[in-house]
């Protein structure tokens, strides 16, 4: 777990904390403008939403500013482990990234993830030579399985993917996070700036989140937002919060105070 500075995964260094995706815009150049607001460095794609096989058709390629990020292809909408394997190579034969968020679902209702076949692929792409970022359940043994599969960091989610819920168990993220080694980026289920900075204050190195901008009713302020959450969350984590008590305690010093009353 990274305490102070950038974020690192493998080789690369990131002065934001908040990692976000390209899909459910309205348009293209809402999507610029909210990635933008949001300062992301690390921007997520779906190597299916890309018409690989037809370079020259308009794609959200073309409105990605990519002299100032670094994208970020991920398997969405696999379900085997060999699917999510032959679309990362896809992704990296294609000239996108040696960087892969890897994703095996399991089931089509909860879009939870296939653990199983996640470690699978993660084992079989670090072999090639992959920056695996593998999403997760917030689960710690799978997490400390993941790292020793040689995954760069570790993706629990919050809650369901799009749900918006928020941080359902914040118990089993910090075992998460007391389990491994390497970063661990809370990914899904965020839906507002204080999940994200409640998140942050927990301990976890990142935030990565697309439906909770995307979605939104502004989603430009809500990148924003979400900025300005991740940071404050960040700085009161290391800034270390005061210990929760049941009764009170006076702010002001008690020394000096009158006691009695003053004689006439």
């Amino acid at each position: 777990m990274q305490m102070t500075g950038g974020l690192q995964i493998g080789n690369l260094t990131l002065r934001s904390r908040l990692i976000v995706g390209t899909g459910k815009y309205a348009s293209f150049p809402l999507m610029r403008e909210a990635i933008e607001a949001s300062g992301a460095q690390l921007v997520t794609v779906a190597v299916r939403r890309i018409n690989l096989d037809r370079p020259s058709e308009e794609s959200l390629l073309d409105h990605l500013d990519r002299s100032r990020i670094t994208l970020l292809p991920n398997t969405a909408g696999c379900y085997t482990a060999e699917e999510a394997i032959r679309t990362a190579r896809m992704g990296r034969e294609a000239g996108l990234s040696n960087l892969v968020k890897l994703e095996v679902i399991g089931d089509p209702k909860t879009l939870l993830p296939d653990t199983g076949a996640l470690l699978e692929a993660t084992r079989a792409l670090v072999k090639e030579g992959f920056i695996v970022m593998p999403y997760t359940n917030d689960d710690p043994v799978m997490a400390k399985k993941l790292e020793e599969a040689g995954a760069a960091c570790v993706m629990p989610l919050a809650a369901p993917i799009g749900s918006g819920q928020g941080l359902i168990n914040p118990l089993n993220i910090r075992f998460v996070l007391e389990a491994v080694s390497v970063p661990v980026i809370v990914d899904a289920g965020v839906g507002t700036a204080s999940d994200a900075s409640v998140v942050m204050e927990l301990g976890a190195d990142g935030v990565l989140m697309n439906t909770a901008i995307a979605g939104a009713q502004d989603p430009v302020k809500m990148a924003r937002a979400m900025r300005l959450a991740v940071e404050a969350g960040r700085l009161a984590y290391e800034a270390g919060r005061i210990p929760k008590k049941l009764y009170a305690g006076a702010s002001s010093p008690t020394q000096g105070l009158v006691t009695e009353p003053v004689s006439q």
